[in-house]
């Protein structure tokens, strides 16, 4: 096992694959030389130099453009657009044309293609940069919605990213970066649409993405110390999204908490407590909670970008009450 951060399983999920299999290619802005705005990517250019890792212009139309042209002649291109707030910009790229040209093809034509993006909060960033957008994505029908939450999950579900035939968002939380963990060493291929269960508890089940799954299991270890004892899953995949996983666990609680980072309207856990109430109603002892972040843009301020997007004393607070 190797220690890694975030960022570094990032650059060694991408080098894996690219060492595998010659036509993965990695494009953005700023990627190659720089290392990657978030020091995500550093030494791909020199391992695999500039007929592989590209520094693309500042336009992520022109990168996606480029990117799906490559996909649909053979490539297995990874793709990055650097803070998931500019998808915006290119959204029909992804929405009307990388997300459905298999399907308007018949199949003729695959899209194997990964899209790299920095998401979430939590560096201070303000309105336009700390947005997290996962759920605009899930509402999509085409494209594979991945949030990794560990550095062995980045490199694992990287690779399996990259190796799936469609089209796949894979959402990098800017704010776990930083974070270490035990990577396995080798090669490394985790299964997409395969939820990860991280506590196992009687009282209630969570269910938390990205960021908020290190919340959410330090909420447990809080709540197990007042005798509340939670099971914590980390979804890590919405598509395709583990609700067999969720529903089993959910029954056997009776009770399920979302902890979501998106804006509360429209947000991924709508959608999942939508199918709970749906598949196992009469497993509930109570309503779904959903804990989530205000519908407002996200503030620049520390103190206040603090108290929008759920912190594990909220967490905290908002089970104990519910459970109470």
């Amino acid at each position: 096992m190797a220690q890694l951060t975030y960022r570094d399983a990032v650059a060694a999920g991408i080098a894996q694959e690219m060492a595998r299999d010659e036509n993965v290619v990695f494009l953005g802005e700023d990627v190659a030389a720089a290392g990657g705005v978030f020091k995500a990517t550093v030494g791909l250019l020199e391992q695999f130099g500039e007929k592989r890792v590209i520094d693309t212009p500042i336009s992520e139309n022109a990168i996606l453009g480029a990117a799906m042209g490559a996909a649909m002649t053979g490539l297995k291109p990874i793709a990055e657009i650097m803070f998931s707030d500019f998808l915006a910009v290119c959204w029909d790229m992804v929405a009307n044309e990388i997300a459905k040209a298999r399907y308007m093809t018949n199949g003729q034509v695959k899209v194997p293609l990964v899209i790299r993006t920095a998401n979430g909060g939590g560096s201070r960033f303000g309105a336009q940069h700390s947005q997290s957008v996962e759920n605009w994505a899930m509402a999509i029908p085409g494209i594979k919605v991945v949030a990794p939450s560990s550095p062995a999950d980045v490199k694992g579900l990287l690779a399996a990213a990259v190796r799936d035939p469609d089209p796949v968002l894979f959402f990098e939380h800017k704010s776990l970066y930083a974070m270490k963990g035990e990577v396995p060493d080798g090669e490394l291929v985790d299964e997409l649409g395969k939820a990860k269960i991280l506590t196992r508890g009687d009282d209630a089940t969570v269910v938390a993405l990205a960021a908020m799954v290190p919340r959410a299991v330090k909420a447990a270890e809080i709540l197990k110390g007042k005798g509340i004892n939670l099971t914590v899953i980390d979804v890590r995949s919405l598509v395709p999204l583990d609700t067999q996983t969720i529903l089993a666990e959910t029954s056997k609680t009776g009770r399920l908490f979302t902890v979501e980072e998106n804006p509360r309207l429209c947000g991924w856990g709508a959608e999942i407590s939508s199918i709970v109430m749906e598949e196992c109603f009469y497993d509930l002892d109570a309503p779904v909670t959903r804990i989530t972040t205000p519908h407002v843009p996200l503030p620049s301020s520390d103190n206040l970008e603090d108290a929008t997007v759920p912190s594990v004393e909220r967490i905290v607070e908002t089970i104990e009450r519910n459970m109470g």
